[in-house]
């Protein structure tokens, strides 16, 4: 039977006491550490037993528990509530009235939040850093850029000087993004383990991936050859004008050209004058580029279903005219013999099939089991679950999980139907999510065998955390779905070499960290600046 930790701070017999958490809690009690984690070891008890110990060490000050999403938060401050003797932690979102926050206020106390609302309460003067002892980062792979935990972490810097935790799955694909992780933070002290570490293999349940290997048939094919068609003559449009390589039709370099010609706008508009024909001509193609590049991967990778809903989209903007970019794009006359295609076509892509036989399958053969199905697009989301429900199968309870975020008619779903949806789940009424990319972050959902990726990502951050919300409490499964020759295959590959890379670059900054040659924090950075630039 496993033990578990006894503290003054911690509920008894509730917390499984592991070494390997132990050792690092100790050692982010003295330093500032950042924690390198595989999903599933732990990383919310490591941080509770860092904040039980603060709360003991400084009775009169408070713990705060930062978490880029409503959901993880309201899970967060579930755990402090079970866990710690402490009072009810206040749980502070921008559900909360700012006039509201301050009042609630009153240290000590475990305050759980979401970093956008102490980020804008600190640049109103409104929330008391100085009166908190320890400040956890959870998902610090956040920290870059005009994030809110950037701010936050200087403003912690500059005065409070509160111990910082930060934990994360996975900081990063590049050795400069990990860098400025750590840099920002103010980190000191590294806390890095593999699913091959010697103190943590004996608590992993292990995940295996499955790549499966999905043929497109001919019908949707001939819809991608006419959208690459009407993507490559908007491509000469932008080569003819100097602004893209003939025959570049890749994302990023129609992004590129795309930041190009809106900073020529900006100019021209900032010396008053009316921009040139020309220049409009090729923000009208750029953008028409876009269209027919996002079109192209919906039918390649979604679906036919997904397509229609697109095109119905541009036609008739929610609330909007139709802009210049729409009617060039719609007009391309192979893109109207798609749309002439698409009325006609009762075929859909199979990975439709593949997905809802998988997961019916799974849960079918598991009683109790779980599924997540992932897809980068609210739409398919949509068509998952109506075909789930299509199955009149008791064994399958699908439920979509969205953010909330209103995107066209459809306003998402509120962080009270979100929290409503994940404990529906947890407790089996629902035994399958489909979601977008709200659900890849850190949600504690234990009991999930199967995880469904409906389209491969290159992201090494977003691959790892879907991956992750299997193999939790037991052995899982991860299935890949990719289209066979269309951009899924690229993609799924170079999605397992950043993968390797990220590691290779971990272990090098854990030699330099063990070496004392750490980044150190930038200097001179001013807060309220940087809290402004955030707002």
């Amino acid at each position: 039977m496993a033990t578990t930790v006894e503290h003054p701070r911690i509920r008894p017999e509730l917390l499984e006491d592991r070494a390997y958490q132990g050792a690092i809690a100790a050692g982010a009690l003295a330093q500032n550490t950042l924690v390198v984690l595989p999903t599933g070891l732990g990383k919310t008890s490591i941080a509770l037993r860092v904040i039980a110990e603060f709360l003991l060490r400084e009775p009169t000050r408070s713990a705060l528990f930062l978490a880029p999403t409503r959901p993880l938060v309201v899970q967060h401050a579930r755990e402090v509530e079970r866990l710690l003797f402490a009072p009810t932690p206040l749980v502070l979102t921008g559900a909360i009235a700012p006039e509201r926050r301050a009042a609630l206020l009153r240290p000590p106390q475990v305050v759980v939040a979401t970093p956008q609302v102490v980020a804008n309460d600190l640049a109103d003067g409104g929330f008391p850093l100085a009166t908190f002892s320890v400040i956890v980062f959870d998902e610090a792979h956040r920290a870059v850029g005009d994030y809110p935990y950037v701010a936050i972490a200087e403003a912690n810097r500059a005065s409070a000087k509160a111990r910082v935790l930060a934990m994360t799955a996975s900081p990063g694909g590049s050795l400069d993004r990990i860098r400025e992780v750590w840099r920002n933070l103010g980190i000191e002290r590294f806390e890095y383990r593999t699913d091959q570490s010697a103190d943590v293999a004996p608590y992993l349940h292990g995940i295996g991936v499955e790549t499966v290997a999905v043929p497109v048939p001919p019908e949707v094919r001939h819809l991608a050859i006419l959208l690459r068609a009407a993507v490559r003559k908007a491509g000469q449009t932008l080569s003819r004008l100097g602004l893209l390589a003939e025959g570049d039709a890749s994302r990023r370099s129609v992004l590129a050209v795309g930041e190009q010609l809106h900073r020529r706008l900006a100019v021209e508009r900032a010396g008053g004058g009316a921009a040139p024909a020309g220049l409009w001509s090729a923000v009208t193609a750029q953008a028409v580029m876009m269209k027919g590049l996002h079109a192209l991967d919906l039918i390649e990778s979604q679906g036919v279903d997904a397509l229609r809903e697109f095109l119905a989209r541009q036609g008739a903007p929610t609330g909007r005219r139709v802009t210049p970019a729409q009617r060039a794009f719609l007009g391309d006359p192979d893109v109207v013999e798609v749309q002439r295609r698409l009325r006609e076509m009762t075929v859909e892509h199979p990975k439709l099939a593949v997905a809802v036989t998988r997961v019916r399958a799974e849960l079918t053969a598991k009683p109790g089991a779980r599924a997540i199905v992932f897809s980068q697009y609210r739409d398919t989301v949509d068509r998952l679950v109506a075909e789930f429900e299509a199955l009149h199968d008791p064994a399958v309870r699908a439920a979509r999980f969205v953010g909330q975020a209103a995107h066209g008619e459809d306003p998402g779903l509120s962080q009270k139907e979100q929290v409503a949806i994940l404990d529906r789940f947890r407790q089996g009424t629902l035994n399958c999510l489909v979601a977008t990319s709200v659900a890849e972050e850190g949600l504690d959902i234990p009991a999930t065998d199967l995880v469904v990726f409906y389209e491969p990502i290159p992201d090494v951050i977003r691959t790892i955390q879907r991956r992750g919300r299997t193999g939790r409490a037991r052995a899982g499964h991860a299935l890949v779905l990719v289209a066979e020759g269309t951009r899924d295959e690229g993609l799924h590959r170079s999605a397992f070499a950043r993968e390797r890379r990220m590691h290779a670059m971990l272990e090098r900054v854990q030699q330099e960290a063990a070496g004392g040659i750490a980044p150190a924090p930038p200097a001179g950075r001013n807060v309220q600046r940087l809290l402004s630039e955030y707002r």
